[in-house]
């Protein structure tokens, strides 16, 4: 074999070695979530940082609603080999409405609700700082209630031209005081009565940054700091806050990237 052959079958072989030792599930796709796993002694890096790692190999990424369309792991073996994994990131069509005619008081409120608002929305950014070392993120999730689902992720409405925020979660109508269900194991990090956009507000944190948003609700049957397990009553439908009607306002996050519930769970059984 000319030396040439060998450093290339050599360069095939290391290629294919660092291939398998990182595994991945979940599509790369805007919203998307990845759940991934790696030998012992193996340290990731995403976007310049390092990723935690539980004692099983097992770590989590979130593409937020405009993810750009490619993106890099880089792994690192013990002996400080960095090879990076390079994964294209399919874009989505999101639903956009525009709507003109609404009153400008929708468009700019009051300055005093909007301090309110600023103020709540740093409470529950500071809820979802975390990286625990949980690894509910792994479990299968679950749809925490069966309903219509009235609203979808990165829809999107312009009011008077204005751009309304994105809607980043799912919606299931229900009655109020339906029971919901955790989709996950985790622990609590915020809950508040009545917030001004969210009403009663629930943050579980699933780990490694991952972490489910239920708002609107009637009641919370949690407070902060519990260990909540999956399937667990956690909650009741409502339609506080700036709802206009009872339902399920379910979103996720990792950190402060937005992910897509739909993408995590099976599609919605009928009742």
């Amino acid at each position: 074999m000319k030396l040439q052959q060998f450093v290339a079958l050599v360069l095939f072989i290391l290629a294919s070695m660092a291939s398998a030792a990182l595994e991945l599930t979940g599509e790369w796709q805007q919203g998307g979530v990845i759940i991934g796993k790696v030998l012992q002694g193996i340290r990731v890096e995403y976007r310049g940082k390092p990723l935690q790692i539980s004692a099983a190999g097992q770590f989590v990424i979130g593409l937020g609603r405009d993810a750009e369309k490619a993106a890099t792991l880089v792994t690192i073996d013990s002996a400080g080999t960095r090879q990076e994994h390079r994964f294209d990131v399919k874009t989505r069509t999101y639903n956009i409405q525009k709507v003109t005619g609404v009153p400008q008081q929708t468009v700019e409120p009051d300055p005093a609700q909007v301090e309110r608002a600023k103020r709540e929305a740093q409470m529950a950014a500071d809820a979802r700082k975390g990286d625990l070392p949980l690894t509910f993120f792994a479990q299968k999730f679950e749809w925490p209630l069966i309903g219509p689902v009235t609203g979808v992720y990165g829809s999107q409405r312009f009011y008077n031209g204005v751009p309304n925020s994105p809607h980043y979660g799912v919606d299931i109508a229900k009655p109020v005081g339906t029971l919901v269900k955790a989709p996950a194991g985790g622990v609590v990090t915020l809950v508040h009565p009545d917030m001004f956009f969210s009403g009663g507000t629930l943050i579980i944190d699933h780990g490694h940054g991952l972490s489910s948003t239920f708002i609107h609700l009637s009641e919370v049957l949690v407070k902060k700091g519990d260990a909540i397990t999956q399937g667990q009553f956690i909650a009741k439908v409502g339609k506080t806050g700036r709802a206009t009607g009872p339902h399920l306002d379910w979103r996720m996050n990792w950190f402060e990237e937005r992910v897509d519930p739909q993408l995590l769970v099976e599609p919605m059984p009928a009742e």
